[in-house]
C-alpha cells in the first residue's frame, strides 16, 4: 500500500490540465477548459478541466475526478497504477510494501495480460536485434523497407523465429503462465497439448493503446507461402478491441494535436513511413474498416482528417462509408488520391516531409469532388445512374452535423452537377427527417422498456446512480456534506461548550435511534471521517481526496465541489456558514429518518397483505409495529423537507 504523504505529494505536484491534454485536446473557456469527453461519444464539449480545483468533470456522463482517477479511468489502471505514473512523470518515488503471495494472486487478469504482453514485445526486439536468424531475415527485411534503426526502435519492431514454440517456451520459462499467452493470442494450443508460437517466422509490429500499453500484435510472413496469410493479427481479448484501437495513435497524438490535423492511412508501414519521412500525425486503421470508436478516438485530438488513398479503386470504394461515418462524427474531411502505383508507404519513401506536405497541400480535395469524380466515372450519359450518384452525395451531406456546414455543401454540389440549390437542400432535409423519425423510433422502444430512476433533489449534483433508492439517496445527501463540512463546528455541545462537529452531530443523531448507515462504504467514510477529525484534520476533502482506498478518494471527488444553485441559495438565506450548516443537517437528519420511517412502513404494510387470515398472531404483530410507527411518521412530516420521499 501506497502510504497517504506520497500519494497527497502526487496529488499537489500534478497539473490536471497537462494530464488531461496528452489525451483530449482542450480549449481554454475563462479560467477552465473544455473539450470532448472521453469517456463516452459526443459532438458537443462537455469535459470540464477545473485547473483551481485540480479536477475534471464530464457534465454529460459524469465521470471526473483529480488526476489520479482520470487515468484510472483513462487507461484502465489500477489506483496504485496511476499512482506510480503519476510520480514517476513528476519525478516522486513511490514506494510501497511488497505484495503478499494472496495479494499477488489476485492481480488482475488484463494486467496479467499487459505484463506478458510487454515482456513479448521486448523479446522480439531482442530476438530480431542479437540473434543471427534475427538480423538475417527480420532486420534485413526493415532495412530493405528502407527503415533506420531509431525508427525501427521507436516503433518496437522484432521478430520471430521460424522455430514454432521458441516464443512459448522461452515465455514459460521466464514464470509467465500458458493461460496469458493464450489469451493474449501469443500462443496457440494444438491438439496434443503443445504450446505454438502464433507469429512463428515473421516481423512483428506491436500495437500500442493510446496510453502506451501493447495490446496486441500484427505479423508479417517474409516467404512466399501461399498456404497461410501474409499478416496474422492478434485475437480480439479482454485488453483488445481492434475497432477500438488506432496503429500509431500513442505515437502520433502530440503531433496531432501541434499539428491540428490527423492523416489517416491503411497500415503499418504507412505509418512508419511517413514518420521516418517526418510527417508524425498519422495513423492506419490497420485494415479494418474505420469504426465509430476510431473516429471518436481521433475526434479527441482535432476534427480535421486528411484520409490517403492509393491507386487501388476496389479499395477506395470499399472505404467510402467511412468518409459518411468521418462526416457524421462533425469532422472536416479531406481526401488525397496518390500517384497510380504508390501508397503513403512508398510515396514517403520517396519524398521529404517538406515534399510530402507540399503534395498534399496541392492535391488534397473535399469529399464532394473526390466522391463526384470517383462515382461519375462509371456512370457515362445514363441520367439514372447520374442521378443516384448525387442522391449518394446528398446523403453524405445530410449526416453533417453543422447546419451552416451542410449549406455549404449543399450550395457547391449544386453548383457542381447544375442543378437548384433548393432541391438540394430540400432532399437533405427529407433524408435527415428519414433519420430522425428512426432514431426517434428507436428511442422510443428503448424507453418503452427501461426502468424508471429516481430524481436526485434539485440543487444536488446528479451523481446517483439509476438503481440508487431513496434511503441510498438521503446517505448519498449526508455523507456529501460530512466529507465537504464534517469537520467544521456546528455548536457548542451543552454547558460544558465543548464544540460539536457536523460529523459528530450526524453520528448523535443516528445514535440516538440506534441507526446504523446501511450503504456498506458510506458507513465506512462516516467511521473514518469521526476518526480523522478527532485526530485534528481539518479538511475531510482532502483527507479522503488522499486517501490509499481508491472508492474513499473517487467518492470525495465526486462529492467535493458544491453545486452553484446550492451556494447561491445560501449567500441569500443565511447570514453566516454557521447558521446554513445547523439548518441543513437537521433537515438531512430528518429526511432521513423519514425515508426510513417511510421505507419501514411500505414494507410492513406489503407484507399485513401477504399474512394468510389463519395467522392471527403475526397479523396483530405487524399491526402493532406500523401504529407505533405511524406517530413517528407523522412527527418527522411535520420537520423534514419531504425532497427525496416525493
Amino acid at each position: 500500500m501506497i502510504d497517504r504523504n506520497t500519494i497527497e505529494r502526487i496529488i499537489s505536484a500534478a497539473n490536471i490540465v497537462d494530464v488531461v491534454g496528452e489525451y483530449v485536446t482542450l480549449r481554454k473557456a475563462g479560467a477552465n477548459y473544455k473539450g470532448l469527453c472521453p469517456f463516452h461519444n459526443e459532438k458537443t464539449p462537455s469535459f470540464v478541466v477545473f485547473p483551481s480545483s485540480q479536477r475534471c468533470k464530464c457534465f454529460g456522463c459524469g465521470k471526473g475526478g483529480n488526476a489520479i482517477h482520470f487515468l484510472m479511468e483513462m487507461d484502465q489502471l489500477t489506483y496504485p497504477e496511476a499512482i506510480k505514473r503519476l510520480g514517476k512523470r513528476y519525478g516522486i518515488e513511490v514506494r510501497e510494501r511488497e505484495l503478499s503471495d494472496e495479494e499477488r494472486a489476485l492481480q488482475s487478469e488484463r494486467e496479467s495480460m499487459f505484463i506478458v504482453n510487454e515482456w513479448a514485445m521486448k523479446w522480439f526486439e531482442t530476438n530480431m536485434q542479437s540473434t543471427d536468424e534475427g538480423k538475417t531475415v527480420g532486420l534485413s527485411y526493415f532495412r530493405s523497407r528502407g527503415l533506420r534503426d531509431d525508427i525501427i526502435e521507436k516503433f518496437h519492431l522484432g521478430y520471430s523465429p521460424e522455430r514454432i514454440d521458441a516464443l512459448s517456451k522461452a515465455a514459460v520459462e521466464a514464470g509467465y503462465k500458458s493461460v496469458y499467452l493464450q489469451k493474449t493470442g501469443l500462443s496457440l494450443e494444438s491438439s496434443s497439448h503443445r504450446l505454438i508460437d502464433r507469429y512463428h517466422g515473421r516481423v512483428i509490429y506491436p500495437v500500442r493503446n493510446i496510453s502506451g500499453k501493447v495490446v496486441a500484435f500484427g505479423g508479417r510472413i517474409l516467404s512466399q507461402r501461399k498456404d497461410v496469410g501474409k499478416y496474422v493479427n492478434s485475437p480480439q481479448s479482454e485488453i483488445y478491441d481492434k475497432s477500438r484501437e488506432l496503429y500509431g495513435l500513442f505515437e502520433a497524438k502530440k503531433a496531432i494535436v501541434k499539428q491540428d490535423c490527423c492523416f489517416l492511412v491503411e497500415g503499418y508501414m504507412d505509418v512508419i513511413s511517413m514518420h521516418q519521412s517526418g510527417i508524425e500525425n498519422v495513423v492506419a486503421s490497420s485494415g479494418t474498416s474505420l469504426t465509430h470508436p476510431q473516429i471518436h478516438l481521433l475526434h479527441r485530438f482535432t476534427r480535421n482528417i486528411t484520409v490517403l488513398y492509393d491507386g487501388d479503386a476496389a479499395g477506395i470504394h470499399a472505404s467510402l462509408r467511412g468518409i459518411d461515418m468521418l462526416l457524421e462524427e462533425g469532422m472536416n474531411i479531406r481526401v488525397l488520391l496518390l500517384p497510380d502505383g504508390d501508397d503513403p508507404d512508398s510515396f514517403a519513401r520517396k519524398h521529404s516531409a517538406e515534399e510530402f506536405r507540399n503534395y498534399i497541400e496541392a492535391h488534397q480535395t473535399d469529399f464532394i469532388d473526390f466522391k463526384s469524380r470517383l462515382l461519375l466515372a462509371d456512370v457515362g450519359n445514363d441520367p439514372i445512374k447520374r442521378a443516384s450518384v448525387i442522391t449518394d452525395i446528398v446523403h453524405s451531406i445530410s449526416v453533417v452535423p453543422d447546419g451552416i456546414v451542410r449549406q455549404t455543401y449543399a450550395h457547391q454540389c449544386a453548383r457542381l452537377f447544375g442543378l437548384r440549390e433548393e432541391a438540394i437542400l430540400a432532399e437533405i432535409t427529407k433524408q435527415r427527417d428519414q433519420a430522425a423519425r428512426s432514431r426517434n423510433n428507436a428511442a422510443n422502444a428503448e424507453a418503452e422498456s427501461a426502468e424508471s430512476v429516481p430524481v436526485v433533489p434539485q440543487g444536488e449534483t446528479a451523481t446517483m446512480r439509476p438503481e440508487t433508492n431513496k434511503i441510498e439517496l438521503a446517505e448519498h445527501l449526508l455523507i456529501t456534506d460530512v466529507i465537504r463540512h464534517g469537520a467544521e463546528t456546528l455548536a457548542s455541545d451543552g454547558e460544558n461548550g465543548a464544540e460539536l462537529k457536523v460529523v459528530d452531530y450526524v453520528q448523535q443523531e443516528l445514535g440516538v435511534d440506534d441507526l446504523v448507515l446501511q450503504t456498506p462504504l458510506y458507513r465506512l467514510v462516516l467511521q473514518e471521517a469521526a476518526s480523522a477529525v478527532a485526530q485534528g484534520k481539518n479538511n475531510l476533502l482532502s483527507y479522503f481526496a488522499a486517501h490509499p482506498d481508491p472508492e474513499f478518494s473517487k467518492l470525495a471527488l465526486e462529492l467535493g465541489d458544491e453545486d452553484e444553485m446550492v451556494k447561491a441559495n445560501r449567500i441569500m438565506r443565511y447570514d453566516n456558514e454557521k447558521a446554513f450548516l445547523a439548518d441543513r443537517m437537521v433537515q438531512l437528519i430528518n429526511d432521513y429518518k423519514f425515508v426510513l420511517v417511510e421505507t419501514k412502513l411500505s414494507k410492513l404494510r406489503k407484507e399485513l397483505a401477504q399474512i394468510p387470515p389463519s395467522e392471527t398472531a403475526r397479523m396483530m404483530e405487524v399491526l402493532t409495529e406500523i401504529n407505533s410507527l405511524m406517530p413517528v411518521q407523522q412527527a418527522l412530516a411535520k420537520v423534514c423537507t419531504r425532497t427525496i420521499a416525493r
